[in-house]
């Protein structure tokens, strides 16, 4: 599990490779990614946006922007907690992905961003 904190939310990544899902031959690789949200700071805030930057090793890199996540803009008080599963399909067996949550602050509706951090696709194969 990756984590990493920004402004006291606390963000955890659980990454799987899905090889039902994947078919190689015709180069489409399918992971699994499980986000945890915490708020650990002393102030209720709402996840507006998302941005990422997936890389694949084949050289293809994309960029992924829209509202909330999968279809929610969860809002978090002190102490709680938001969990969610997407995925991401890659042209190859190894990649990554990494971004930021832009959330507001309900206090004030001040902005603020939120790193995603960085971690790593890879087929359970590629691991032996």
């Amino acid at each position: 599990m990756i984590t990493q904190s920004t402004h006291g939310i606390l963000i955890s990544v659980e990454c799987y490779y899905q090889q039902e899902y994947s078919n190689p031959d015709n180069m489409h690789y399918m992971f699994a990614y499980r986000i945890t949200i915490e708020n650990n700071s002393d102030y209720t805030a709402r996840l507006v946006r998302r941005h990422w930057e997936i890389f694949d090793s084949i050289g293809d890199h994309k960029q992924v922007d829209g509202e909330g996540v999968v279809g929610e803009q969860p809002v978090l008080a002190p102490g709680e907690s938001h969990q969610y599963t997407s995925g991401c399909n890659l042209k190859s067996d190894m990649g990554y992905m990494e971004g930021y949550y832009t959330m507001e602050r309900e206090m004030d509706r001040a902005l603020f961003e939120v790193e995603i951090p960085r971690f790593n696709l890879m087929a359970n194969y590629k691991l032996n």
